[in-house]
């Protein structure tokens, strides 16, 4: 990672010893420096700390995990080495989830502690109690730190539906405003913000919100209008798409693996990311919970991957794919494994390590089954955490979601151009199938659904076919282990329709999540979402 990154990831720690955060969300002291005597230089050593916040999201226990196993792309079953711990990862796969699932709690306090710190530093910048850089306007602080604010709101809102809003330094007890109306808030935030953000795509920027990724947050916003209860806003979230497209300050990798790489940072790409370092700015580390504990030969491994691993595709999404797309064997770990130096890996039995597509069920599977994370690169000798930025916003997204406006608005041979453009890489091999055609982007989706009992599929449940479900798929197949699997099944009407694996639909209401049974005996204001009450 470059210099200047590992310079900017710094920052964080030091503002980590200044405050934290509970589940109460009140303001504590970890040092007698505190923030009322701390002497800040200059903006960016306290603005550092609401970016740093990002990286607790991307655990397993975190909002990146349950974003991908809720979902129809893939499943955190048990096995003989544990991964079961009372039932809560397997609860994510079937729906059954509740208030106490320890993944609720951490997303709404790493949720909550990014949007208490942004107050803090919002306040501090408008004050003149943190001074802007020379030649810095202070106002263009403050908006950049208003999106940052207003994205930890967005996926508050977009997971737990209604939230308290609060935009204030002073903590108190605040009940839920409707989630309609936070994502009124948060459209207004950015829109109002925009104007006042920078336009360059440069080192100093990297991993902050300068006014593309801005703009590709808000289109993200605008594709899902709908779901968080506004009217359809897909000619707003062209715009947003066309800005960034028109900008010309971004492009497509050629190679897609390249995305993904360590120290990935000059990626063309890359919009918006939540940067990462091995050793100064951890948490990323999806080889550690999905590897089985052998596959550290692979690289050379410092660290051992957790027992057998456990988070792998959902075999009926692996179908779905073309054999000839490279994103298959360039996204997920499968057949033999082998040692760096080219000899196999063997399995505790003794046999060769082969990986296999097909799962029993959701719920226990033995350590040879379920094709695994190959998304990130491992580099030789890593360590568990990685030094791989997370690209939140990718220029492939902001085609795609610019193709779903086109396809939602009967333009589906538009939408088709740009879908080939996104596939082209994928198909070096056979070009002639990277070509789709509107008519295609209009059919049913590729995935089999349905309940799966000792590797048959037993009961296919909801037939219907799903609208758009051919772009569904482009979708899955271009943005698998990147977090947005969720939302999507959200916005195309199959998160609580269809069945996968062992999982079978279980209520509408199961497109929020409950508030954390922490947070309900903190602010005696808070309500329970309905369902999860009863």
């Amino acid at each position: 990672m470059k210099t200047i990154i590992k310079i900017f990831l710094l920052i964080p720690l030091l503002a980590s010893i200044i405050t934290g955060c509970n589940n109460d969300l009140k303001e504590i002291t970890f040092s007698d420096v505190t923030s009322g005597t701390y002497v800040y230089t200059d903006a960016y050593s306290a603005m550092g700390i609401v970016y740093a916040k990002q990286r607790n999201n991307y655990g397993h226990l975190e909002w990146y995990n349950v974003q991908e196993t809720t979902s129809d792309e893939m499943c955190h079953p048990a096995n003989a080495s544990g991964w079961d711990d009372g039932g809560i990862y397997k609860r994510m796969h079937l729906h059954t989830w509740n208030s106490e699932n320890p993944q609720m709690g951490n997303m709404w306090n790493n949720l909550y502690s990014g949007v208490i710190n942004a107050n803090r530093v919002i306040e501090q910048l408008r004050t003149g109690v943190v001074p802007a850089p020379v030649g810095v306007n202070k106002t263009s602080l403050v908006s950049e730190m208003k999106v940052a604010r207003a994205f930890y709101y967005w996926l508050l809102l977009d997971n737990f539906g209604d939230v308290p809003l609060d935009t204030s330094t002073t903590v108190t007890m605040l009940p839920k405003t409707p989630r309609k109306d936070i994502y009124q808030f948060v459209v207004n935030e950015i829109t109002q913000a925009i104007p006042n953000l920078s336009d360059l795509n440069d080192k100093l920027m990297y991993g902050r919100f300068n006014k593309w990724g801005a703009k590709a947050l808000l289109a993200n916003i605008y594709l899902n209008a709908q779901v968080y209860g506004d009217a359809a806003k897909y000619a707003d979230c062209l715009t947003q798409c066309n800005d960034i497209i028109g900008s010309s300050k971004y492009s497509l990798e050629s190679n897609y693996k390249d995305i993904f790489k360590t120290n990935n940072e000059n990626s063309p790409e890359i919009i918006f990311s939540v940067p990462f370092d091995e050793k100064v700015g951890s948490g990323l580390y999806p080889e550690m919970w999905s590897w089985n504990g052998s596959f550290k030969e692979k690289s050379n491994m410092q660290a051992t991957p957790w027992g057998f691993g456990a988070v792998m595709a959902v075999p009926q999404f692996i179908d779905t794919y073309d054999t000839d797309d490279e994103r298959l064997a360039d996204t997920w770990l499968m057949g033999a494994q082998k040692k760096l130096n080219g000899d196999p890996i063997l399995a505790s039995d003794g046999t060769p390590f082969i990986l296999t597509k097909d799962l029993p069920d959701g719920l226990y599977t033995n350590e040879k089954e379920g094709y695994r994370m190959n998304k990130f690169e491992v580099k030789v000798g890593a360590l568990s955490n990685l030094s791989n930025d997370f690209p939140m916003f990718r220029y492939a997204q902001v085609l795609l979601m610019k193709a779903e406006c086109l396809l939602r608005s009967n333009k589906a041979d538009e939408a088709a151009i740009i879908v080939s453009q996104v596939r082209a890489r994928a198909f070096k091999s056979n070009p002639a199938k990277a070509a789709v055609s509107g008519a295609d982007l209009m059919g049913n989706t590729k995935y089999k659904y349905g309940f799966v009992e000792n590797y048959k599929l037993t009961d296919p449940g909801n037939s219907t076919a799903v609208q758009y479900g051919a772009f569904l798929d482009q979708l899955g197949w271009e943005f698998a282990w990147e977090g947005q699997r969720r939302r999507d099944n959200i916005r195309f009407g199959t998160f609580t329709t269809k069945s996968w694996l062992s999982h079978k639909p279980n209520g509408d209401f199961r497109t929020v999540f409950p508030l954390p049974q922490s947070a309900i005996n903190a602010n005696t204001l808070l309500v329970q979402n309905p369902a999860y009450a009863q």
